[in-house]
């Protein structure tokens, strides 16, 4: 399918389509609330009926967005959702990311598809390790953020030094959209800023529905809420440096953070929330190349592979890409060019997913996410296009720093568990590595964190019928390394060196004792960090 020159209508069209979308992801340290939130802003666009977490995870239904049985037996996120709905005529692209530090790679990949992020921060605790490891991805690639105070309907900590708790670690501004009225843990509702009105909340069916919310006048608020109300006041104008104009170019720029306040359980402050994403977030822009040159978004179809994901229909056992679209129009049955291998690529089966509900999409604008079926050619990092070649920077990988070697637990099945292996390594689920001494049958697993291993052994059993055994290894510091450092480390003690499969020679070391022993007995072996974006630096 050829997209020609395009006309001035159709140009039009494409900028007046991505304009109207807001493509965010929410990010937070774990038991923020992050798919609560996820799920109570589908609410609110009328996307589900009702919310699946309605009073602590104890008692929580299943979440929509979580899909695998890891994350509904543990009431975590491991996968990441792609939901996308309409409201208040933008469509809304909101990436569900892990919250678990050990799931930190598949973050920074869905971090690398959006325009902007949703930092949740629990109100007991503050800007907490993981939020602030994830601070720092957003703000190495100038995304803008929003701040979202959740759960204030639980005791937590006095809104002033949150506020103050923000600027002295993010250096970003804080510019208040709403304000709590009423302390943590005695959530009575917002002050709404822009429309200078108290909107109280109440909650409806233990926050399993929309919250009731009505509206008031300032001076109707000091009466029926008093020292609440005028607390809030003056907490929020101690804030405000200067008047109640927001300004949307600091926000954009990265030097200033609107602050929202909520109850994502109860529904509390949710509306606000996609008030303002759609009022304040950036629209889908041109996006820059490899080389650092913007691609138009009216220039022909081009797009990056975020998330490769696999499993997801266990009838089909699928095998999903999600491609964020950053120029053009993507049109179902269109054959683009894979920019890593020069093949053709048809996309036949092109479907928007929503945890595991499924709808085919026929077309879609720069900003949306769109999941192509049965994508087994394609990788993380990937790019995509029509016409007009271009390669988007590559996502890189994080620095594992836990290894386990891999063994079928029944050598009849080692197919399967080669198939197993390859396809989680596909995906990104873990990095895989390898030498001839091991040989295939005993592939090195490397991770982040060590319950990427439970996902990993728990994927082999179900998903592929090939339960297997790992065994720990010592290393702990991985650096990248050549062909030549295998045969000088072949016989040293608490080093080895293993090839990973996108051709990048990993020396792995005990401990940094080991690491700085090698670089003194071997100073001409290339041993190269990888990167600044570890998590764990």
């Amino acid at each position: 399918m050829s997209q020609d020159v395009l006309s001035p209508a159709r140009v039009n069209e494409i900028h007046k389509q991505a304009a109207r979308r807001r493509t965010f992801a929410v990010i937070s340290h774990p038991d923020a609330g992050k798919s609560t939130l996820t799920e109570a802003l589908a609410l609110h666009a009328k996307v589900i009926g009702t919310a699946g977490a309605s009073s602590g995870k104890a008692n929580r239904k299943e979440t929509v967005s979580d899909w695998m049985q890891m994350e509904k037996d543990r009431g975590i996120s491991i996968s990441s959702a792609a939901l996308q709905f309409s409201y208040r005529d933008t469509v809304i692209n909101l990436l569900d990311t892990p919250g678990h530090a050990d799931f930190s790679e598949d973050t920074y990949r869905v971090l690398a598809a959006v325009d902007c992020a949703v930092m949740l921060v629990d109100a007991a605790k503050g800007l907490e390790t993981q939020t602030m490891k994830l601070f720092e991805v957003c703000k190495a690639r100038n995304l803008p953020i929003i701040t979202v105070i959740n759960k204030w309907d639980r005791p937590g900590l006095d809104a002033l030094a949150l506020m103050d708790e923000i600027t002295e670690r993010t250096g970003l501004q804080p510019m208040p959209l709403t304000w709590a009225v009423g302390i943590s843990g005695d959530f009575r509702g917002v002050w709404d800023l822009r429309n200078d009105r108290f909107a109280r909340f109440q909650r409806n069916n233990a926050g399993a529905n929309i919250a009731l919310t009505e509206y008031f006048t300032p001076e109707e608020a000091a009466e029926s809420q008093g020292n609440n109300w005028s607390d809030a006041v003056d907490e929020a104008g101690l804030v405000i440096e200067s008047n109640l104009e927001f300004d949307v170019d600091a926000f954009h720029a990265g030097s200033a953070t609107p602050i929202l306040f909520s109850s994502a359980a109860l529904n509390f402050g949710v509306k606000e929330i996609l008030d303002a994403l759609v009022d304040f977030a950036p629209p889908a822009a041109p996006r820059p190349d490899i080389e650092g040159s913007p691609r138009a978004v009216e220039s022909p179809f081009s797009g990056f592979v975020f998330k490769v994901q696999a499993g997801m229909n266990k009838a089909h056992r699928d095998h999903v890409a999600f491609i964020r679209v950053c120029s053009g129009v993507f049109e179902r049955g269109m054959v683009v060019t894979q920019t890593r291998t020069g093949k053709s690529f048809a996309t036949k089966y092109a479907q928007q997913v929503f945890g595991r509900e499924r709808e085919v999409i026929d077309e879609a604008y720069p900003g949306d996410v769109v999941g192509l079926v049965n994508a087994s050619s394609l990788r993380v990092g990937d790019s995509l296009f029509l016409e007009d070649a271009v390669e988007y920077p590559a996502i890189p990988l994080f620095a594992p720093e836990h290894f386990q070697v891999a063994r079928s637990k029944d050598p009849s099945k080692f197919k399967q568990f080669r198939r197993g292996i390859e396809q989680l390594e596909h995906e990104g689920v873990i990095q895989v590595l390898r030498s001839d001494v091991r040989g295939d049958q005993a592939p090195v697993l490397a991770a982040v964190g060590p319950m990427q291993f439970e996902v990993v052994e728990d994927r082999m059993a179900h998903d592929f019928s090939a339960p297997m055994r790992l065994e720990r290894l010592p290393y702990s510091i991985a650096r990248i390394s050549t062909a030549d450092a295998m045969p000088a480390l072949a016989n040293v003690p608490g080093a080895e060196v293993l090839l990973r499969s996108d051709g990048e020679y990993l020396a792995l070391f005990n401990d940094v004792w080991a690491l700085r022993r090698i670089e003194k007995n071997h100073p001409d072996l290339t041993l190269v960090p990888i990167g600044t974006h570890n998590p764990a630096k």
